[in-house]
């Protein structure tokens, strides 16, 4: 960096909602910011994130048409106004930031002739629930996304090994896990009192001492919420250990989610708390945290609650493994299964000194392993690369 003029980066993400993408692209432009970057960030669907970064004077750039799912005349569009934007700005970086961002970022890139181009994979799309030929596609798009940038950044070792066997990948790809700033929770009962208030029956079972399971987590598919709540029923045939599951978050499967409750009459026991923001500062209600994603790259998540000192139950896919050792610091379960949740689940309500040692033992390994400042390092060091 000359000593007149910022380096200047564009971070490119698809859309403005908060979740691990957007928490990254946040947090990495808001210390580019205070290491005295010149910072920007392109958004196509707006959302919190917008707030968030305007509320730290970070510019948003807005990009008109991009959109999570593909239409190819559409997506020509955006090339052409991302090819504009990277015209008009001349960054000496681009760092894009999900899949689609990222297969018309790079081609744009590319074509505007961006320096250095970046791209971090949270999570690859032919990993969900999509018909074979879908993921074929994607395959490909993501190939090509990695040949057209400079650097990529996968999030775990995992999610570099599942698309690193394609050719020309070999020194393409980087792994820097993601990391987390110190949090605060707030004390355990003004957490539950504060969840407690969204439903009159979760007041209720405030009086009956009951163990508290949480997760937070988007309302969607892949994040396995009804194999957990299939898990919370049979506990409850197997155990009279008085037990709540509450779920913050919001998304599409909420009336499907309802429903099971319903028919499952777990109406007493599983409650939906809604989104919350920042949410991770209620983790300290929790006595249990269980994550039943049918796919991750990586978590957040599971290191707010490894912060919070939370024994886990998790399932075993993706870079989860490299968080969790199973019978160490939590306990790994095969996805889309109930019954084994269900017996872990046993496990640490019948055995505080596992759920006290889980606890410690993720929370020693979250600090030493997963702080943001390490991620921070790692990543700026690949922007002096030219």
């Amino acid at each position: 960096m000359t000593e007149d003029k910022k380096k200047k980066i564009i971070y490119v993400i698809t859309k403005g909602n908060w979740g691990g993408a957007q928490r990254y692209v946040y947090d990495l432009a808001t210390a580019g910011k205070e290491a005295d970057f010149d910072v920007s960030v392109a958004i196509g669907e707006g959302g919190l994130l917008n707030k968030k970064l305007e509320a730290g004077s970070i510019p948003v750039l807005a990009i008109q048409k991009l959109k999570r799912d593909v239409h190819l005349l559409g997506d020509i569009q955006v090339v052409w106004n991302l090819f504009l934007i990277f015209r008009k700005e001349k960054p000496d970086i681009v760092h894009l930031n999900s899949s689609m961002a990222g297969a018309i970022g790079a081609l744009a890139g590319r074509l505007a002739r961006v320096p250095n181009i970046i791209f971090t994979s949270h999570g690859w799309p032919f990993n969900e629930l999509r018909p074979w030929w879908q993921k074929i596609a994607f395959y490909c798009i993501q190939w090509a996304t990695i040949i057209l940038a400079h650097t990529t950044i996968a999030v775990s070792h995992e999610t570099k090994k599942q698309i690193a066997f394609l050719p020309f990948m070999k020194n393409k790809i980087t792994v820097i896990p993601n990391g987390i700033k110190t949090l605060s929770f707030e004390s355990r009962e003004s957490a539950r009192t504060h969840l407690a208030s969204k439903n009159p029956l979760l007041l209720k079972m405030m009086a009956k001492e009951a163990l508290w399971v949480g997760t937070i987590a988007e309302l969607h598919k892949t994040k396995g919420l009804s194999y957990a709540i299939d898990a919370i029923k049979k506990y409850k045939e197997h155990s009279a250990k008085p037990l709540v599951y509450v779920i913050i978050g919001e998304g599409e499967e909420r009336k499907n989610l309802e429903k099971q409750i319903q028919e499952l009459n777990l109406q007493e026991h599983v409650f939906l708390a809604g989104f919350v923001p920042d949410a991770s500062r209620l983790l300290s209600a929790f006595d249990i945290f269980l994550l039943s994603s049918l796919s991750e790259a990586f978590c957040y998540v599971l290191l707010e609650a490894g912060q919070a000192g939370l024994p886990a139950i998790a399932t075993k896919v993706g870079g989860i493994p490299e968080i969790i050792d199973n019978g160490k610091s939590g306990l790994l379960v095969p996805a889309k299964e109930s019954t084994p949740t269900a017996h872990a689940l046993q496990a640490l309500t019948n055995d505080k000194h596992l759920r006290t040692m889980l606890g410690n033992t993720l929370l020693e390994k979250t600090k030493k392993q997963f702080s943001f400042e390490t991620t921070r390092d790692k990543t700026f060091s690949v922007y002096k690369k030219d």
